[in-house]
């Protein structure tokens, strides 16, 4: 089995920091935290993550000096998050050397596909992920029950995904949107199309594997 994947969280902010490591650490990711970024040589070497989330304004070196030293430590990702949403920064973040840069306040479920999104483009996560009779290769875009190629259009693919990324964790439409389409302003039907197109398909060969949770949302797990 391959181990999970290190991911150091540099954030200043007590709570987001200790949210964002422990929502990491749930969906099974290695993750740590640090006020900010003294010594990150030092922490580097110590935790060797294969993603780094760095906030921008942190005391000390902000995280735009911050990405320099984990550029020349090693072949990391690097998440920019921040509060700064004006173009100018996304662009600096990202001209700098960042992978993705999401904007406080953000949605969890988002951060947590983002970040796993990094690390699969950088080859630290398998493309292969299996929850019981369900096999994906997301480079492939492939899909398999019970070893039965599915047959998912590109959009189902994307969900089916983003379930993935969230796999155990109940999620509701808005999160679904917003990951898969960008946006929340659509009706919540069109989420449901989608799903319900999606269990027809996976249920064809097996047990149901998304679950509806009543008045919250979705979860994907092998057993309900």
């Amino acid at each position: 089995m391959q181990p999970a994947p290190r991911v150091l969280v540099i954030e200043d902010s007590d709570t987001i920091r200790e949210m964002v490591v422990e929502a990491l650490n749930g969906a099974g990711f290695a993750a740590v935290g640090r006020a900010d970024g003294s010594a990150l040589e030092d922490v580097l070497d110590g935790h060797r993550p294969d993603a780094v989330i760095l906030d921008v304004m942190i005391p000390g070196r902000d995280g735009f000096a911050l990405i320099d030293v984990v550029r020349a430590w090693g072949d990391v990702g690097v998440l920019m998050l921040t509060a700064r949403d004006a173009l100018p920064d996304r662009l600096r973040g990202l001209d700098s050397g960042a992978d993705d840069y999401i904007v406080k306040p953000f949605e969890m479920t988002e951060l947590i596909s983002r970040i796993g999104a990094v690390l699969r483009r950088r080859g630290h996560v398998a493309a292969t992920v299996e929850v019981g009779d369900l096999l994906v290769d997301r480079t492939a875009g492939v899909a398999t029950r019970a070893g039965h190629q599915l047959s998912l259009t590109a959009t189902e693919l994307k969900v089916l995904d983003f379930l993935l990324d969230q796999r155990g964790r109940i999620v509701n439409a808005a999160q679904i949107l917003t990951a898969v389409w960008g946006y929340t302003a659509y009706d919540d039907n069109l989420v449901h199309v989608h799903i319900s197109s999606l269990r027809r398909k996976l249920e064809a060969h097996g047990p149901r594997i998304v679950h509806t949770v009543r008045g919250i949302g979705y979860r994907l797990q092998a057993t309900a």
